[in-house]
């Protein structure tokens, strides 16, 4: 019998904005609403709200908490002051990715972390399984979170809010009201943009999201579904669990070297990290842009002189860079800015080039 898919409490909304609601990790979402373009560009030029409310949230509390989490993640925890975030992932004991995630540090002995909507039932198991000595609790199914991103995100939350917004740093947060909803405002995203992510109780998200929708009028909001959130994330590099990371990766192949702190102790999967830096990787996650507007997607055989040398993660279409992008596993000689390279697509050798990345410019407020 088929599970049936589970809806954020701003499925109504959706429907009624006339949003193409498609199953995503379980979940029934809005893929786009007038069209992924038009979706993107306005996120671009002014700001957009998404609903990320599939999103999972734990939290974590007691004297073990810190502890916990230094051995569950790579990145270094007692760094985080209170009202501070953290990226960071869950190794695997072989190095690979349970998953990518952000901590939250909410007091000395308490915290939050939010991981990706497919991973939650495993991420739950997996963090209160080797986390021990602190107590745990799932949130994920009554915290709600809107993503308001763009270059009004500012003076839209800021117009609504009950504490100073425009104060809060990128990755600081704080706690207080966004048209009489308690959140946690946190100044973090997806997109590249400035903005915040908006996280509230399950039962005050509709209203959050209503409140939000009626005085973005005055600076042109528009809601935003999935596929430009992904074709944003995809010009900034940013990684997609499941894509471009997984129970195969290790971070220092993907690039997120910099979110592994092997000095503060030990953790899960350390010596296989660090067995990886002391040989060098032998792939590693390059841009590519593409000669020709094709696009290259997930699974495609990237090539060079004919031969497999690896295969692309993510590709699209990049609205805001006007070329078609992708992020893709290499071997490590190849893959050099610069470097001449094929995606096979539809048995069609196309060329394609090494290139910088972000593909786009990140305009988050530092």
């Amino acid at each position: 019998m088929n599970t049936p898919l589970k809806r954020t409490p701003l499925y109504a909304a959706h429907v009624k904005a006339g949003a193409r609601m498609v199953e995503f990790g379980g979940w029934e979402m809005p893929v786009q609403y007038s069209g992924i373009i038009d979706e993107h560009r306005r996120v671009r030029s002014a700001v957009g709200l998404f609903d990320v409310s599939h999103m999972g949230e734990f939290e974590v509390e007691g004297p073990g908490a810190l502890a916990a989490l230094q051995t569950l993640t790579t990145n270094d925890v007692s760094a985080l002051e209170i009202g501070q975030v953290q990226y960071s992932l869950f190794p695997y004991p072989e190095g690979g990715l349970v998953d990518d995630l952000t901590v939250y540090r909410l007091a000395a002995d308490r915290f939050m972390v939010t991981v990706n909507a497919s991973n939650i039932d495993k991420d739950w198991a997996w963090v209160t399984t080797h986390g021990a000595g602190a107590r745990w609790r799932n949130i994920s199914a009554e915290t709600g979170l809107i993503a308001v991103q763009g270059p009004r995100a500012e003076d839209l939350v800021a117009g609504l809010a009950d504490v100073d917004a425009r104060a809060i740093g990128y990755y600081r947060f704080a706690r207080g009201s966004v048209a009489g909803v308690a959140t946690t405002i946190s100044r973090t995203g997806y997109t590249g943009e400035d903005g915040f992510e908006l996280y509230a109780p399950w039962a005050g998200t509709e209203r959050l999201w209503a409140a939000l929708m009626e005085a973005g009028r005055k600076v042109d909001v528009a809601p935003i579904g999935l596929g430009a959130r992904d074709t944003l994330r995809l010009e900034m590099r940013y990684a997609l669990y499941g894509n471009d990371i997984d129970q195969t990766t290790n971070p220092l192949e993907a690039g997120l070297g910099w979110v592994v702190k092997p000095a503060k102790g030990d953790f899960i999967g350390k010596p296989a990290i660090e067995r990886v830096r002391a040989e060098g990787p032998k792939r590693r996650l390059i841009g590519l842009e593409m000669a020709d507007r094709s696009v290259a997607r997930h699974g495609y055989p990237v090539l060079s002189g004919g031969r497999r040398v690896g295969g692309v993660t993510s590709g699209t279409f990049g609205p805001s860079v006007e070329k078609s992008i992708a992020m893709a596993y290499v071997e490590t000689p190849l893959a050099a800015i610069g470097t001449v390279l094929d995606v096979e697509i539809r048995g069609q050798a196309r060329p394609a080039r090494v290139v910088k990345t972000p593909f786009h410019p990140s305009r988050v407020k530092k």
